[in-house]
C-alpha cells in the first residue's frame, strides 16, 4: 500500500510539473520594460549599469524559460521590469542634476569671463611679461565657448552644456595663473 502511495505522488508531481506553464505576460511585460529603459536617452546614458543588469535578468530569464525552469524565469522577469524601472529613475535624476549644474556654471560663467578680461587689461596696462595677444584670444575663445554652452543647453545636451562650461572655468584659471605668475615677486 505505502508504495503505491509513492507511486501515485510521483505521478501527480510528473503531470504538475508538466503541466506548468511559461509566464508568458511576465515575461512580456520584462521584454517591454527592458525596451522601453533602452530607448529612453536618459536611461541609456546615465542608467548604463541598471540598463545592463536589466538585459542580464532579461536573459536569464529566457534561459530559465527554454529550461522549462518557469517560477525562475518568472522572478528572473521581476528582476528585469525592477532593473529597467531602476535604469529609468537613475537616468532621469542624472539628467537634472546635470541640467541644474550646467545651468549653475553657465549662470556665474560670464562674469568670470568679464574679470578674467579685466585682470588681462590689467596686466597689459602693468606691462607684464606675457603674451597678450594669446590672452586676448584666450578671452575670445572663453566668450565663444560660452556661447555654445549655451546653445548646447538650450538644445537639451546638458551635458554637452556643462562640459563646454567646464573647459571655459579651466581656461579662465589657466589664463589667471599666468597673469599671477608674471607678477614680480616683492622681497
Amino acid at each position: 500500500m505505502k508504495s503505491r502511495q509513492i507511486h501515485i505522488g510521483f505521478i501527480a508531481l510528473a503531470l504538475l510539473f508538466s503541466c506548468a506553464k511559461p509566464p508568458i505576460a511576465e515575461m512580456d511585460s520584462a521584454k517591454e520594460a527592458v525596451f522601453t529603459a533602452e530607448n529612453d536617452a536618459d536611461a541609456a546614458q546615465y542608467g548604463v549599469s541598471s540598463l545592463n543588469r536589466a538585459r542580464t535578468a532579461l536573459k536569464n530569464m529566457e534561459d530559465a524559460a527554454n529550461s522549462k525552469r518557469y517560477d525562475a524565469a518568472k522572478n528572473y522577469a521581476a528582476e528585469a521590469v525592477t532593473l529597467a524601472e531602476k535604469a529609468m529613475s537613475d537616468g532621469k535624476a542624472e539628467s537634472i542634476r546635470i541640467k541644474n549644474e550646467a545651468a549653475s556654471v553657465i549662470s556665474s560663467l560670464k562674469s568670470e569671463i568679464e574679470e578674467t578680461s579685466i585682470n588681462v587689461n590689467a596686466a597689459r596696462y602693468s606691462q607684464l611679461a606675457l603674451d597678450h595677444d594669446a590672452l586676448d584670444r584666450g578671452i575670445k575663445n572663453a566668450y565663444t565657448s560660452y556661447d555654445q554652452a549655451q546653445s548646447s543647453m538650450s538644445a537639451g545636451k546638458y551635458k554637452d552644456a556643462l562640459d563646454t562650461a567646464m573647459s571655459v572655468r579651466a581656461n579662465l584659471a589657466d589664463i589667471n595663473q599666468k597673469i599671477t605668475n608674471a607678477i614680480p615677486r616683492r622681497k
